[in-house]
């Protein structure tokens, strides 16, 4: 069948090709105007053609000769010797102008031999199953599930870390860190720390501090157990005094502080479920000790209970707080009772906490107090900005401890009085305002009666350049606003700021004495890449006063008056600090650290000046 198709078309082809060739040679090639074609009548006139009418491009040109033979073409008004196939006469003459060339695509148009063969395509039985699904026919955003968090790359993977710089200002820095490894279910470790300046603006103007202790904890199927052991030893000089009028005599002593701390606690661990029901409890306590006769030793017991039901919680908190304080004049028991019931309701919008705080104290001083402990939030845009009010109140215990860590250059027998926040209220809101920008603000207005106040006990004449502890005797109001700013542009950047307002209303006092009226302070945190990492700090202190000593004044300049226009002044400051860190591998880095780049005379205690330009740089070691 295939043979018979490849004869058909080479045939056409030859004939295509040579039929016109030989018309064109029995033909004259001239381009004149064609001769008109002379009809003869025929005897018998013929029928008109019932077919379409006649061709005279070339393809009809050369189906016409392709029926004739070269000598049926006559070049000029011959006649045809052959009758035509229908029995006629050709009468008409055929004048060929140009030689015809048959196109190739009109033997393309049957290249494709037809497939003879029968194929009848498959088709797989079909089969159904019903899914086991509700078809979910609400239009409503269907709430997202929650994504598994992606494992996280530890960017410390080793379980110790030590690290030693020295600097200009004999400066030697040590730290070392311990730890059990990774175990989610228990840790252990410990940690030391060092460090000491030595200054050059005043003579023994030495600092120290020291610390070391152990820590663990242990996380079961029902409770946590945690617990720590703590050392501390601060020390440094009197060396402060007045150098346009510089003593005769001073009394430089060293003075020094130990503590030793601990503290246990068990509590439930946290479950996602309704009605369930929380508690902890807590032991801790330290022993703390200077130099001279002080001592104060502390114990408290702490704890709470809470049933949550839904979005309605109450619970109870209480804690017994037993302290002794001694020193060369006295011997006191200073103790505290407390108790805290209260019921929360939290919903979408809002949170509520309404309770009592009772307050019973015992000892050296016996007092029965009740302050509010109430707070509302509420959501001003969801999501975004939170709406807080609150009001409380309670007892501050006077701390040998907390005292000495506020102003090491105190001096003995510190007085002894608890004081009282009659009222705390605050106002204010917080929240996101942009992706990374979170905020805080507050206005408040606080009664305290008693406020301690830390005031110059100068007494030049014998020695004397310490500190003591007085009392605003009544109650004393302070009107103030915080602001907090944290934006995290990135895991890379982050910049911090806190700025504080106060306005004092003393009772007794003509100041708030040694306690400035405005403090900023800013930070920032910066990776620059994975190996280079920078911080920095500022502080801005406000003007502060302390309070005038005529007897001293008087004693240590040989009975001279006080002039009226000592006010004895601590003037506002600057301090700017920063450091860099550079990674050398996994395990090694290297650090450098500036404090007081401005190198300015910073007082926060009167004629006790901070340390100058200081900068110190080491190296750290992860294994």
């Amino acid at each position: 069948m295939k043979l018979k198709y490849t004869y058909t078309l080479f045939t056409l082809i030859m004939v295509l090709y040579f039929v016109p060739a030989n018309a064109q040679k029995s033909t004259k090639s001239k381009k004149a105007a064609a001769t008109k074609t002379v009809k003869k009548a025929p005897a018998k006139a013929p029928a008109k053609p019932t077919a379409a009418k006649k061709q005279t491009d070339a393809k009809a040109l050369g189906d016409a000769a392709s029926k004739v033979t070269g000598k049926d073409t006559v070049g000029k008004g011959g006649a045809a010797n052959t009758p035509p196939p229908n029995g006629g006469s050709l009468s008409e003459e055929i004048v060929v102008t140009t030689a015809y060339k048959p196109v190739l695509a009109d033997a393309v148009k049957i290249r494709r031999n037809p497939d003879l063969e029968d194929k009848t395509p498959y088709k797989a039985p079909l089969t159904y199953a019903p899914l086991d699904k509700r078809l979910e026919q609400n239009s409503e955003i269907k709430q997202l599930d929650a994504m598994k968090i992606p494992a996280q790359v530890d960017t410390l993977p080793y379980n110790n870390l030590i690290k030693g710089a020295v600097g200009n200002l004999k400066t030697t820095f040590f730290e070392g860190y311990f730890g059990n490894g990774k175990d989610e279910a228990l840790q252990v470790g410990g940690y030391v720390k060092h460090i000491s300046h030595s200054g050059t603006t005043y003579n023994k103007q030495n600092t120290s501090n020291d610390q070391v202790g152990v820590f663990g904890k242990s996380i079961g199927a029902v409770n946590t157990l945690s617990g720590r052991i703590d050392y501390t030893n601060s020390s440094n000089y009197f060396y402060g005094y007045d150098k346009v009028n510089p003593p005769a005599k001073l009394d430089v002593a060293h003075q020094y502080f130990n503590t030793l701390a601990g503290e246990g606690e068990i509590a439930k661990n946290y479950k996602d479920v309704e009605k369930d029901f929380t508690y902890a409890l807590k032991l801790k306590g330290y022993v703390f000790g200077d130099r001279f006769k002080a001592r104060e030793n502390n114990l408290v017991l702490a704890g709470f209970l809470n049933q949550t039901i839904n979005q309605f919680y109450t619970g109870l908190t209480a804690s017994l707080d037993l302290s002794t304080q001694k020193d060369s004049l006295y011997s006191f028991n200073n103790s505290i009772v407390r108790v805290n019931p209260y019921i929360k309701f939290q919903g979408e919008a809002y949170k509520i906490d309404a309770g009592v705080n009772i307050v019973d104290e015992f000892g050296f001083a016996s007092r029965f107090s009740i302050f509010p402990a109430a707070k509302l939030e509420y959501q001003v845009i969801p999501k975004y900005v939170r709406l807080f009010v609150e009001a409380k109140g309670d007892i501050n215990k006077s701390s040998l401890k907390d005292f000495y860590g506020i102003n090491p250059f105190l001096g003995r027998n510190l007085a002894i009085q608890n004081s009282v926040d009659k009222l705390d209220l605050s106002a204010g809101l917080k929240g996101t305002l942009a992706p990374g920008l979170g905020f805080k603000a507050d206005v408040y207005h606080n009664s305290v009666k008693n406020m301690p106040l830390f005031v110059s006990n100068f007494y030049f004449a014998g020695g004397q350049n310490r500190f003591a502890v007085i009392y605003d005797n009544g109650t004393a109001t302070i009107n103030g606003f915080n602001g907090e700013l944290d934006y995290k542009a990135s895991g890379d950047v982050d910049l911090f700021g806190r700025v504080e307002f106060k306005d004092y209303h003393m009772a007794s006092e003509a100041q708030a004495w040694n306690m400035p009226k405005f403090k900023l302070t800013a930070g920032t945190s910066i990776n620059i890449n994975d190996k280079v990492k920078i911080n920095g700090s500022l502080l801005f202190r406000g003007v502060a006063y302390d309070k005038p000593n005529a007897a001293a004044f008087a004693a240590s300049y040989g009975g001279v008056a006080m002039p009226a226009s000592i006010l004895s002044e601590v003037s506002s400051f600057m301090d700017l600090s920063g450091g860099v860190e550079y990674r050398v591998n996994k395990q090694i880095s290297i650090f450098g650290h500036v404090n007081n780049i401005l190198n300015s005379t910073n007082q926060t205690w009167l004629y006790y000046p901070d340390y100058g330009f200081n900068i110190f740089g080491g190296a750290s070691f992860s294994f």
